[in-house]
């Protein structure tokens, strides 16, 4: 394999525990983005289903939105997903951050 090839898993655990597979993953025509499918949206990377770049051609959307899912769960878990609350956890992130609590 060359260094450009891509090796997917076939299924990652989710974050409700369930085995999530590229078929179980939200439809790419999402419009409403819950918790839950943004939470299965950046297991599934994690995991190794498919990669960042491909979430945001799938889903059509930007890196920098799909960072700030991927920040809020390393600092809050699920319940920074909220739409109410990202916010609250993108400035205790920043704080976090500058203080040098994450590596």
């Amino acid at each position: 394999m060359g260094a450009d090839s891509k090796v997917h898993r076939l299924g990652v655990i989710g974050p409700l525990g369930e085995t999530l597979t590229l078929n179980s993953l939200p439809p790419a025509d999402t419009k409403r983005w819950i918790i839950r499918r943004k939470a299965e949206v950046v297991a599934a990377i994690r995991g190794g289903l498919l990669t960042s770049e491909e979430a945001c051609a799938r889903y059509r959307l930007s890196s920098d939105e799909l960072e700030s899912w991927q920040r809020a769960v390393d600092v809050a878990g699920m319940p920074g997903l909220r739409v109410t609350r990202t916010q609250h956890y993108r400035d205790l992130y920043e704080k976090q951050s500058r203080l040098g609590l994450l590596d």
